[in-house]
């Protein structure tokens, strides 16, 4: 019977939550913050409606193109590495398999358990599933749920999008009078949101978390408002 804990983490779920985490909240942020940051640099420079929506799409489809190519070539790399790793592995115990179960009988001893019951659950697990054992306990993988790059790839494409589609239509709809600072509220409300799904998702600090975005967030448009200025003051000039 196999018993669990409410609320407790296991090591192959946490991998996939947070591998989804990552991706997912990585991307909205970038998604929020890129796309701010270009399309209130333009608004610094210009007061064209035209110009600054066709910044911020252009951003937007640029950005989420580059993080989903980003995370498909990180993930892959990450996948191929595993799949080394796992056919060394399965080289090894075809031609030294003795060798092989002392090895993990030796790393669940430095565990914790007495010699004689490390070579017994060496055995046993070797026995069950030999590659899925080792690969566990030496390589902290499991063969049959391996990294993929087109889910993480996706998630990225998907979480950039509906992150920069936030400020893109917060900058484009108001009155020019409105605009750069309708765009800061809806930046710091998403990241804000970001933020505190994130924390709570992987049990870390919410206010803390909180503070990091929006202060990323808003030095972003900070500078990128006053580089837009700038260059607007020299090309009207």
């Amino acid at each position: 019977m196999s018993v669990t804990h409410p609320g407790e983490q296991h090591r192959s779920s946490l991998g996939e939550r947070l591998n989804w985490l990552r991706a997912g909240v990585l991307g909205a942020n970038d998604g929020i913050v890129s796309v701010a940051g270009v399309a209130v640099g333009v608004a610094g420079a210009t007061t064209d409606r035209s110009a600054i929506l066709v910044a911020g799409v252009a951003s937007l489809v640029a950005g989420a193109l580059s993080m989903a190519g980003g995370e498909y070539v990180s993930v892959s790399t990450q996948r191929d590495t595993e799949q080394a790793a796992l056919r060394l592995e399965r080289y090894e115990l075809e031609t030294m398999p003795e060798e092989e179960e002392l090895e993990l009988a030796e790393i669940y001893e430095e565990r914790g358990l007495s010699p004689g019951l490390a070579a017994e659950v060496a055995r046993e697990l070797t026995e069950n599933n030999a590659l899925e054992a080792h690969a566990q306990a030496e390589l902290g993988i499991d063969p049959d749920d391996l990294t993929s790059p087109w889910h993480a790839a996706w998630a990225s494409l998907v979480a950039f999008t509906i992150g920069g589609l936030l400020p893109l239509l917060a900058i484009s709809v108001p009155s020019v009078s409105f605009r750069v600072w309708a765009c800061a509220v809806a930046v710091i409300a998403g990241l804000v949101l970001t933020g505190a799904v994130s924390a709570r998702l992987g049990n870390a600090n919410v206010a803390r978390a909180i503070v990091r975005n929006v202060g990323v967030g808003a030095l972003t448009m900070l500078v990128t408002y006053l580089v837009g200025v700038l260059f607007g003051v020299t090309v009207g000039g």
